[in-house]
């Protein structure tokens, strides 16, 4: 009798912790590729269509203050991954390895991605890696995915039709030549990705989805819907470009603007299949899906980002750490959790991601990280933390640092050669366009943002910005 009685606790506990582990949240946490903050509708956008992204944000949390790791793709996703800000982290700039690849996160770095695997979740990136060269110890299947497919190299990515792509550590050939462009990568990823949802649809799963729209080059398959529609709407007429490409730079594009709004609306079609396929594998409701880009919007390819707008009214793009190259769209996700329309102005970064996952997760924050948890702010449970600024750096260009305290913004460029030159001083509140230095007004202020400026930076001696700064290990 006894033994029976024990054995039925037993049973009991063994159903209560399989009942938990069926609650923990599934993550998905979507990428985009240089989409600046006004390019989706509900930021404002007027000529470009994204109703799977307007119906995300209709059903869940829109941020109006949350920015990138900085202004260039690899050292943000560093940040991203590591819970770090730019002052801090492995990765600071788009270091190239020839022939392929970017320079590796180190294998002592500690991912969102190791964190979740170690707390049971599958986890899987499909999309742009750029943090480790094929074969390094920053391979996606070294730094936490149990899965990956897509580029290695951010570089390779500017040719959306590419001669080949990676299946974890395998190289997968495509029949794509310059002349003859038959498998568009972003179709082939995202079929990975869907595959991947149903795959672990009955375990815990991280899904890391690094979309490479609407990055340049401007390009997209033969006859692509979107495309023609823009076509006419805009009544863009063709830009002579050079009949054939060596594949040097990015492919020409005769129509740059239709091209570009075609991009975007595919990545909200790419959104939009993704929430479709959490709905019918009855995921939807115990999954948060968060959705942002890497860094404001580019001038690259023929784009031209003021014709859209898409730094959503605010100063500088891509590479510039003024507001229009690192706030960024950020939406949120997770029907029952967060309520359906609601708008944060709560100041949020990249760094946040990871400790906020780990709270989601009931998983111990890592030590040192830069970021505090938004899950009060995303659930309007607990009090949410608040730290007292954010810092950002930018290693190309002569260098440029840039820190948000409260509605203070300084911005400090040329760092390498004048690392205490001058700072600019924004009053977001009042100047959101950053339109009007005060600095010569507010001295103690402008103090204190250079104290910041030297506390938040430790030098990388891989990633150089400061002369006699501490150097990082």
């Amino acid at each position: 009798m006894l033994m029976r009685k024990g054995f039925k606790i037993l049973l009991c506990l063994l159903m209560l912790c399989m009942g938990m582990q069926a609650q923990r949240p599934n993550i998905v946490l979507i990428v985009a590729d240089d989409l600046g903050y006004g390019d989706l509708g509900v930021y404002g956008q007027q000529k470009i269509g994204t109703p799977h992204l307007d119906k995300l944000a209709a059903g869940g949390m829109r941020f109006t203050n949350f920015y990138a790791g900085t202004s260039v793709c690899a050292p943000s996703r560093a940040s991203l991954m590591t819970g770090l800000h730019t002052g801090h982290t492995p990765i600071r700039g788009n270091f190239e390895i020839q022939p392929e690849g970017q320079a590796p996160l180190p294998a002592a770095s500690f991912t969102m991605a190791e964190m979740l695997q170690g707390a049971g979740y599958a986890t899987g990136v499909f999309g742009k890696w750029g943090l480790g060269f094929p074969g390094s110890e920053g391979v996606p299947n070294k730094q936490g995915f149990s899965q990956f497919f897509g580029y290695n190299c951010q570089r390779q990515s500017h040719n959306f039709f590419p001669p080949h792509l990676w299946q974890n550590n395998q190289r997968v050939a495509l029949a794509n030549t310059l002349t003859n462009q038959q498998q568009y990568a972003p179709d082939l990823i995202q079929e990975q990705a869907l595959s991947f949802l149903e795959k672990h649809k009955e375990q815990p799963f991280f899904l890391l989805l690094t979309y490479t729209l609407p990055h340049a080059g401007l390009q997209l398959p033969a006859g692509d819907s979107p495309f023609e529609a823009y076509k006419k709407s805009f009544n863009e007429a063709p830009q002579q470009v050079a009949a054939t490409w060596t594949g040097t730079g990015y492919q020409p594009q005769a129509y740059p603007k239709s091209a570009y709004a075609a991009m975007v609306t595919k990545l909200d079609h790419y959104v939009g299949e993704v929430m479709a396929k959490l709905k019918a594998l009855n995921l939807e409701q115990n999954t948060i899906v968060v959705f942002t880009s890497d860094n404001g919007p580019h001038r690259e390819g023929g784009n031209q980002p003021e014709y859209f707008k898409s730094s959503g009214g605010l100063r500088g793009i891509k590479r510039d750490l003024y507001e229009g190259g690192i706030r960024v769209p950020m939406i949120a996700y997770w029907p029952s959790k967060i309520r359906s329309g609601s708008v944060s102005h709560y100041t949020g970064a990249f760094w946040d991601l990871m400790p906020t996952f780990a709270a989601l997760t009931k998983q111990p924050v890592p030590k040192g990280l830069d970021g505090v948890s938004l899950l009060p702010v995303l659930t309007g449970k607990g009090r949410q933390q608040q730290r007292p600024y954010l810092y950002w750096e930018f290693h190309e260009d002569g260098g440029r640092q840039a820190v948000r305290m409260g509605k203070w913004k300084g911005v400090r460029e040329r760092v390498k050669t004048n690392p205490n030159g001058p700072i600019q001083l924004f009053d977001l509140e009042k100047d959101p366009q950053e339109t009007t230095d005060v600095s010569k007004n507010n001295a103690a202020i402008v103090q204190k943002i250079n104290a910041i400026m030297k506390e938040a930076h430790i030098e990388h001696k891989a990633f150089p910005l400061i002369a006699g700064s501490q150097v990082a290990q």
